[in-house]
């Protein structure tokens, strides 16, 4: 017996007035990494950065019969380089949702950043992961991704504003 087909997924950057496409993911992937469940609180996120341009957002939609559902996004942020006067982009949101993991979304959302990126003449991407993300870290490894170095040319600073 054949399994039934996969539903086709579609990859859109979403636009400020689509914003609500993106919340119960983006609220799924703050509880994946401990976070208590606050849709409103989502909601005024996702729409904040949008609306002020801030980040750049790709949803995976899986095409069913009726409608098309969100199954997982990633969210850019801007990184700008004063030296270089360039724009480069922090991967700093993947999340696809359970029922749909291990059908190549994830991949396919990065390979839609990237492309989107080289698009816009970035010259890199960047992200960060948990030192025990072992899933993640293998895909960023196999899309090409290359762990970097301590960087020691320069000083990092922090001051915790409360």
């Amino acid at each position: 017996m054949d399994a039934a087909p996969r539903n086709k997924i579609e990859i859109k950057r979403i636009k400020p007035s689509e914003f609500s496409w993106v919340v119960p993911l983006f609220d799924q992937y703050r509880v994946f990494y401990g976070q208590p469940s606050d849709i409103d609180r989502a909601q005024q996120f996702i729409r904040s950065r949008l609306d002020n341009h801030e980040s750049v957002i790709f949803v995976a939609f899986e095409k069913g019969k009726d409608k098309a559902i969100p199954v997982g996004f990633i969210q850019l942020y801007p990184k700008y380089s004063s030296v270089r006067t360039v724009r480069n982009w922090i991967l700093n949101d993947l999340y696809v949702d359970k029922a749909h993991r291990k059908r190549g979304i994830g991949e396919s959302l990065i390979r839609t950043a990237l492309a989107f990126a080289k698009k816009n003449d970035a010259k890199f991407v960047e992200l960060s992961t948990a030192v025990d993300n072992y899933i993640a870290q293998r895909l960023y490894e196999a899309v090409g991704f290359e762990q970097q170095p301590p960087e020691n040319d320069f000083l990092t600073y922090r001051i915790i504003l409360e």
